[in-house]
């Protein structure tokens, strides 16, 4: 049996920044750690969302690094966005894949689901995510344990990606079962996200 490749990151923005403040710390982070994946996560109007796609953007591609946008389908193209990441399981993965073509990334929160994981594979996404997989305080309390990734990646070969709540320990545990984790206010909340990064991933090195 093969060893499971080591998962890779996947990063996630706060929810609310300032692009001048954030460009630096975003691209310190992208300079120390190997990042597979950007996911412009902003709440705002979208004058903001726009400008801060536009500086995330400059900041991933110089760095080889995709990103994607929370739900906001109608923007990718627009934004000069490499996909769109769906928080509503499999419900508009067709709908978005038919909008956008086949090479745009489009990926679908399916919660702790492997239903919606199932269905969303077969709309056309790209890769699904789970979770939250540690405590978040948000949602129902419900969570995405272990044994839901060991399924999926013994029984799906689409890429899944952990998320939400994310420790040291949950890392370790995951690793062999999952694609990529997806840090975000994990690392954001922290005095030095570099720093926090770092010792999130030890278990991966």
């Amino acid at each position: 049996m093969a060893e499971p490749e080591t998962p890779q990151i996947y990063l996630v923005t706060p929810t609310a920044f300032d692009p001048g403040d954030f460009a630096p710390v975003l691209g310190s982070v992208l300079d120390a750690h190997p990042v597979a994946c950007l996911r412009l996560a902003l709440v705002a109007d979208a004058d903001s969302i726009a400008r801060a796609a536009d500086a995330c953007r400059e900041i991933a591609h110089a760095r080889d690094v995709p990103l994607v946008i929370d739900s906001h389908l109608g923007l990718v193209e627009r934004l000069g966005l490499d996909g769109v990441h769906l928080t509503d399981a499999a419900r508009s993965v067709r709908a978005a894949r038919k909008a956008l073509g086949p090479d745009p990334i489009v990926g679908a929160f399916c919660g702790t689901s492997r239903h919606d994981g199932m269905n969303a594979g077969e709309a056309g996404a790209d890769y699904v995510s789970f979770g939250p997989v540690g405590a978040t305080g948000l949602g129902d309390g419900s969570q995405a344990d272990r044994e839901l990734f060991a399924w999926w990646s013994e029984m799906i070969e689409l890429p899944v990606v952990a998320e939400g709540g994310l420790t040291r320990d949950l890392v370790e545990a995951l690793a062999p079962v999952t694609d990529f984790f997806a840090f975000g206010s994990e690392i954001w909340a922290a005095g030095d996200p570099v720093d926090a990064l770092t010792d999130l991933t030890a278990p991966l090195r």
